[in-house]
C-alpha cells in the first residue's frame, strides 16, 4: 500500500476585513504570528470600507478574507473586485451581516467561529439560570433593605435549584450547550424547537414540549432561537402571561424575540424576573425602567466573547486557515442551506 502523503501546504494571500479597532483586541501576539505564517497577510491593513483607498488593490489579490465584527457586505461589486476570493474565515459568530447570496453563487467557502462565541454565552446563561432559581435578585434587595439577621430559610423555602424546571427555547448551538452544562444539576429540562423531535431532545437530556407548555411549566425560561421574521415576538404577551408568578426570563439571543413592551409591564408589576443581555433597541433609552427595576439584571450585550474570550475566536479562525492551507475542508463550515435557521 502507498503510505498516506500529507497534503502540500500553500500560503495564500489573505486580508483582514472588520472594524479597524477590533484586531488589537481580537488577536493576541501568538495568533497574529500564526496567521502571518500561514498566509501572506499585512496585519496593518484592515478594511472596514471596501471603497477606501487601497481596498481595490488588496481585494484584487486576496484569496482569503478574514472577517470580524464590522465587516462590510461582500456583495456583487466587492466580489467583482476580488476575482481570486475563495474563502471567508469569520473570527466571530453570525455571517449574515456580510456574507451575501453573491458569495454562495460564487462558491466561496465560508467558516465561522460561532461555536467559540457560543461557549461564553452558554456559560453566562447557566450562571443566570442557577442564580435565578436561588432567587438572588430578590435576596440581594431584601438583605440590602433589612441589614440584620433574618429567617432566610423560612422566607425562601421554595428557592433553590433542586428539581426546578428550566425551559430552553431553541436547540441552537448555544441552546444545546446550555442543556449540556445544565445536565449535571438536579433539574427538569424542557426543550422547544420546531426542528428537534423527542429523540433529539432526549439525547440532550430534555423533554420536547410545545412553547406554551414550556412557558407555563418552567421556573426559568431561557431563549436561544435565531432572529428570523417568524421568531419576532416568539415570546409574546400571551406566553408571558402563561409563565408562573416569580418565574425568570433569560434572554441572551436577540431582543426582538420577546415582546418587550409586554415584558416590561410584567417586570414593572413585579410578577416576573428577568436577566436580559439583549433588548430593543440595543441600548435602551436612559429613562427605561429596566435599568432600575430590582427584579431585572440588565447587561449590555456582553454574554458573548468579552475581553480575553475574543482570543478563542481568533484561535479558531487560525485553525480554519491552517486547514485551508493544507487543502482540508473547514471543520466549522457554514452551509447556505442551513443559514436561514441560524442566528
Amino acid at each position: 500500500m502507498t503510505p498516506d502523503v500529507p497534503p502540500v501546504r500553500r500560503r495564500p494571500r489573505a486580508l483582514l476585513a472588520m472594524d479597524r479597532t477590533l484586531p488589537a483586541r481580537l488577536f493576541d501576539r501568538p495568533t497574529l504570528d500564526r496567521l502571518t505564517e500561514l498566509a501572506e497577510l499585512d496585519p496593518a491593513l484592515v478594511l472596514d470600507d471596501f471603497t477606501a483607498p487601497g481596498a481595490a488593490e488588496a481585494l484584487a489579490t486576496a484569496e482569503v478574507v478574514i472577517t470580524g465584527w464590522g465587516c462590510p457586505p461582500l456583495d456583487e461589486a466587492v466580489l467583482a473586485a476580488a476575482p481570486r476570493l475563495r474563502a471567508v474565515v469569520h473570527a466571530a459568530g453570525s455571517v449574515k451581516h456580510h456574507v451575501t447570496d453573491a458569495c454562495w453563487r460564487r462558491g466561496v467557502q465560508v467558516t465561522s467561529a460561532a461555536w467559540a462565541n457560543a461557549l461564553p454565552v452558554a456559560e453566562y446563561t447557566v450562571a443566570a439560570v442557577l442564580l435565578a432559581n436561588k432567587r438572588i435578585l430578590c435576596l440581594r434587595e431584601e438583605y440590602r433593605r433589612r441589614r440584620t439577621a433574618y429567617d432566610w430559610q423560612g422566607a425562601y423555602a421554595s428557592a433553590g435549584n433542586y428539581r426546578r424546571t428550566v425551559g430552553v427555547v431553541g436547540a441552537s448551538r448555544i441552546g444545546r450547550r446550555v442543556l449540556e452544562l445544565l445536565r449535571p444539576h438536579d433539574l427538569d429540562l424542557l426543550l422547544y424547537d420546531p426542528y428537534a423531535d423527542a429523540a433529539e431532545a432526549a439525547r440532550a437530556g430534555a423533554r420536547a414540549v410545545g412553547l406554551d407548555e414550556l412557558c407555563a411549566g418552567s421556573d426559568v425560561v431561557t431563549v436561544h432561537a435565531p432572529e428570523l421574521p417568524e421568531t419576532r415576538h416568539l415570546v409574546d404577551r400571551r406566553r408571558l402571561a402563561l409563565m408562573r408568578d416569580g418565574a425568570t426570563l433569560v434572554n441572551t439571543s436577540r431582543g426582538s424575540l420577546i415582546d418587550q413592551d409586554a415584558l416590561t409591564a410584567e417586570l414593572v408589576s413585579g410578577r416576573l424576573d428577568a436577566v436580559l443581555d439583549v433588548t430593543v433597541p440595543e441600548v435602551l433609552p436612559a429613562d427605561s425602567p429596566l435599568y432600575e427595576l430590582p427584579n431585572v439584571l440588565l447587561t449590555p450585550h456582553v454574554a458573548g466573547s468579552l475581553g480575553g474570550e475574543l482570543h478563542r475566536m481568533a484561535a479558531a479562525a487560525a485553525d480554519e486557515l491552517d486547514r485551508y492551507t493544507r487543502g482540508l475542508p473547514f471543520a466549522h463550515a457554514v452551509r447556505p442551506d442551513h443559514i436561514h435557521r441560524t442566528a
